[in-house]
């Protein structure tokens, strides 16, 4: 058995799935399985899957489901000691597991363990690191208050210690479509160590066909339930993580906005955003809102491309 099960689901994958796998089967370390769950794909995606040898794992759904649902019916085929996930349109450098995997050797209280990644915008081939991008400082050890207080981890650099996966009263929370990982992750820094490696070991694919870019609008919803969620599961948390809690709130508000705003709902955008114009970054775009959001993202765009380089080969 595989002491390395990577979870791939797929839902209309095919221009970028070849790229993907072929980044698994160039990892240094050798010891992996992909399980590749098709979530009733209409593509070709399937026969691209098919090309790939024994290690490849091939399941698929007959209608499509939430991408919560889908990845824990691939972790159920999982037999991994640790877990790994790839979307298929993202990549992975080739040391990125052998990086990885002796950081859970050295530690078995660390359950988690991410990395840097390069993120890179598809419509102009240009790339940014992506703790700088997101200002985002990664700490070691019980982090769970860091992360509650400034979570970027990204998806694709992430591996879990199983036994930390099947310590959780649930998985990936079935009804979400956006914040599975922002859940999940979270739970199992709360139980167990964390750690990171600070380089890039995946490439994580920014462009409009994106589920993210898609479902814009579940991202406040599920992030929302996300908190609720942690009320129950940690009765304590509001007096012993009362700042990292505000900020949440302030944040599930300003992406409740950018939505409105998105979808030319301006009085709804500013509703909310007037709940924490006591932030320059909401102030600025509650003031922002007498523009159409495309133009303004247009101009945010072309200012943040400058800061950008191209993508390392």
């Amino acid at each position: 058995m595989a002491r390395v099960s990577i979870i791939m689901n797929c839902l209309n994958c095919a221009k970028y799935l070849r790229e993907a796998i072929d980044s698994i089967y160039a990892q240094t370390y050798k010891d992996w399985e992909i399980i590749f769950w098709d979530n009733a794909s209409t593509d070709d995606s399937a026969v691209i899957a098919g090309n790939y040898d024994g290690r490849l794992r091939y399941f698929r759904d007959e209608e499509v489901v939430p991408l919560g649902k889908s990845r824990n019916l691939a972790m159920e085929k999982a037999g991994g000691e640790y877990i790994a996930f790839l979307d298929c349109d993202d990549k992975w450098m080739p040391e990125k597991l052998e990086r990885q995997i002796p950081l859970f050797e050295r530690n078995p209280l660390v359950g988690m363990v991410f990395s840097d990644a390069f993120d890179f915008f598809q419509y102009d081939g240009s790339s940014a690191r992506h703790f700088l991008r997101h200002g985002f400082n990664p700490k070691r050890g019980k982090i769970f208050a860091h992360l509650l207080n400034e979570y970027s981890i990204s998806m694709p650099t992430v591996v879990l210690r199983a036994k930390a996966l099947y310590s959780q009263p649930e998985w990936f929370d079935e009804r979400f479509h956006i914040c599975t990982d922002y859940d999940l992750f979270l739970r199992i820094a709360y139980d167990w160590e964390c750690d990171y490696v600070d380089e890039p070991l995946a490439v994580y694919r920014i462009h409009n066909a994106s589920i993210t870019e898609r479902l814009h609008q579940n991202i406040s919803k599920e992030r929302a339930l996300t908190i609720e969620k942690f009320y129950r599961l940690y009765p304590d948390i509001d007096s012993h993580y009362k700042k990292e809690i505000a900020k949440n709130k302030r944040i599930i508000a300003f992406q409740q906005g950018k939505s409105f705003w998105r979808e030319g709902k301006i009085a709804d955008a500013r509703e909310s955003f007037k709940k924490h114009l006591y932030s320059p970054k909401v102030l600025l775009a509650y003031i922002a809102t007498v523009f159409p959001y495309n133009s303004v993202m247009q101009v945010l765009n072309a200012v943040n491309r400058l800061s950008r380089t191209r993508m390392p080969e």
